[in-house]
């Protein structure tokens, strides 16, 4: 399929009423057309794997294109310059997490950026720092220990950023690394209790709401069985 091709069908599919649904969680895309998430899913498998009609796709602006080009690129084809050029486009948390579940994880430079952008000073490049290294330690199955344990350093280091996209990502990522393992979930634990006691309001809030969940039966029992 060309891209004008996927444009229409994408405004085909597009309802008014999930624009307005979208803007009362906050994202406020210039162009969307109201796509069902599902309905994204189902044309991305259609389509398959397409580097080139990504592109195109992101280039349109419109925001259910660029989360269908999160799910159609093919990330050994993505590029350092591309990941950098797509996340200063970032203009709502919806688009962040979507590239960085779907396509970003993936890349050969996943871990690098999720450092590096960490400590970036834009709201939503920040955002997606953490948000990828969530994904990480959802998908990234075979990974070391040591690479999860740099990221806690990075956590309780911006656990003090009181903006909401990014405190809720960096207790995101902080809640994912406790999950993989029993040992990670001790020292992600020792992370959440040291920015307990922190100056700040956000960092506490983190170590707090993090806390819950790692100490829960829930998540004990899981990373016993792992």
């Amino acid at each position: 399929m060309r891209c004008g091709e996927v444009l229409n069908v994408l405004r085909n599919l597009g309802n008014p009423r999930n624009v307005e649904g979208m803007a009362r969680f906050g994202i406020r895309p210039a162009v969307a057309y109201g796509v069902p998430k599902p309905a994204l899913r189902r044309l991305a498998r259609e389509i398959g794997k397409d580097h080139d009609l990504a592109q195109g796709l992101w280039s349109s602006g419109a925001h259910d294109a660029r989360v269908l080009a999160s799910m159609i690129d093919d990330p050994a084809k993505v590029t350092e310059a591309q990941m950098e050029t797509w996340t200063n486009d970032f203009d709502n948390w919806d688009i962040c997490d979507q590239c960085c579940m779907n396509l970003f994880w993936e890349t050969a430079f996943a871990y690098e950026k999720a450092e590096e952008w960490s400590a970036n000073g834009e709201e939503f490049v920040k955002r997606a720092g953490f948000v990828l290294m969530a994904s990480l330690a959802i998908h990234d199955k075979k990974a070391s220990d040591g690479k999860f344990e740099r990221f806690l350093t990075r956590i309780e280091r911006e656990a003090t950023d009181d903006r909401n996209y990014v405190r809720k990502a960096v207790n995101w990522a902080l809640r994912q690394i406790g999950k993989r393992n029993a040992g990670l979930r001790q020292k992600a634990i020792e992370v959440a209790l040291e920015l307990q006691r922190a100056e700040s309001k956000s960092a506490r809030w983190v170590g707090s709401d993090a806390l819950r969940e790692l100490t829960s039966d829930t998540v004990r029992d899981r990373v016993k069985s792992k």
